[in-house]
């Protein structure tokens, strides 16, 4: 019966962390993908949510292949070591998906940056644009 308890445990924490975490980046994450794409919030959405869907899809298939106890916990203590060995783990992975994730779009958004935004035109100055010289007359002599 710990075994069972071990694993439901470690089922419902994990599952707690992964939505969590994935809902918290979903949101804090839009402005940095906005500013990523070059302000083009409909391209910014999209790759948000395609990023939540493939988080849970890493995060959720780890915690199950990870589900596995490698012995069953003989008392509560060992179990407890065990369950926190297990999401421990799952903390790590979340945690290292979150950082290679801001990693690559940090790096393709400088690169596609330029792509995305327009060009803008430098900004205007102050101070009066210099008119070119008058032409020179000459006088002709007949």
């Amino acid at each position: 019966m710990l075994t069972e308890i071990t694993y439901l445990l470690y089922l419902a924490l994990s599952i707690v962390i992964t939505v969590w975490v994935a809902r918290t980046l979903s949101r804090n994450g839009l402005v940095f993908l906005v500013e990523a794409f070059g302000h083009d919030e409909k391209l910014a959405s999209s790759v948000n949510h395609l990023l939540v869907v493939g988080f849970y899809l890493i995060n959720l298939g780890y915690v199950a292949l990870a589900l596995r106890l490698s012995e069953r916990p003989g008392d509560t203590a060992t179990a407890m070591e065990m369950l926190s060995g297990k999401v421990g783990l799952v903390l790590l992975v979340v945690g290292v998906m979150h950082f290679f994730n801001v990693f690559v779009i940090a790096k393709l958004g400088r690169r596609l940056s330029h792509f995305l935004r327009p060009q803008e035109d430098p900004a205007p100055s102050d101070e009066p644009e210099e008119l070119p010289p008058p032409p020179r007359t000459t006088t002709s002599r007949f």
